[in-house]
């Protein structure tokens, strides 16, 4: 009886462990919702207001490893809530590790359609480590804004 009480108390701790580092993760639910908030932010406050808010690190754009990026269409950063030394850059040509022009694709993206998801693969800023992200992005006047989960 002591036995399956130890697996027991073992099995629930595993579990608990795995809810809490689940929990450390967005969701691409929260990811297109954040998005969603960052463009009644900009249509409420302005751009350049919004742009800095979406840059504070611990501001309301922030959120565990989920942050907003805008760019205009033709690939400059404009804001970049979890690397400041992108914006002022053009990423046009930026690639992913198997070779995808992800920028572009946003841009291609949005230019066509408005808004949707794509895939990629980059650096989280959490783990350090590159791994799969989906971007949820729409565009909003003459940007774009997105934001991404990381796919475990």
């Amino acid at each position: 009886m002591k036995k399956v009480w130890i697996i027991l108390v073992g099995l629930f701790m595993l579990s608990s462990i795995n809810t809490a580092l689940a929990a450390e993760v967005g969701t691409k639910e929260e990811a297109e919702a954040l998005v969603k908030k960052a463009i009644t932010f900009i249509k409420e406050n302005g751009k350049e207001k919004a742009y800095a808010a979406f840059q504070d690190p611990k501001g309301q754009f922030v959120d565990r490893d989920l942050y907003i990026t805008v760019y205009d269409f033709d690939g400059n950063c404009l804001a970049h809530g979890a690397n400041p030394k992108m914006v002022g850059k053009n990423m046009i040509e930026m690639r992913d590790p198997d070779g995808k022009q992800y920028i572009k694709e946003r841009v291609d993206g949005a230019k066509a359609n408005g808004k949707g998801w794509h895939d990629l693969k980059v650096s989280n800023p959490i783990s350090k480590q590159i791994e799969p992200k989906t971007m949820y992005y729409e565009k909003v006047d003459d940007v774009i804004v997105s934001c991404g989960a990381y796919v475990k």
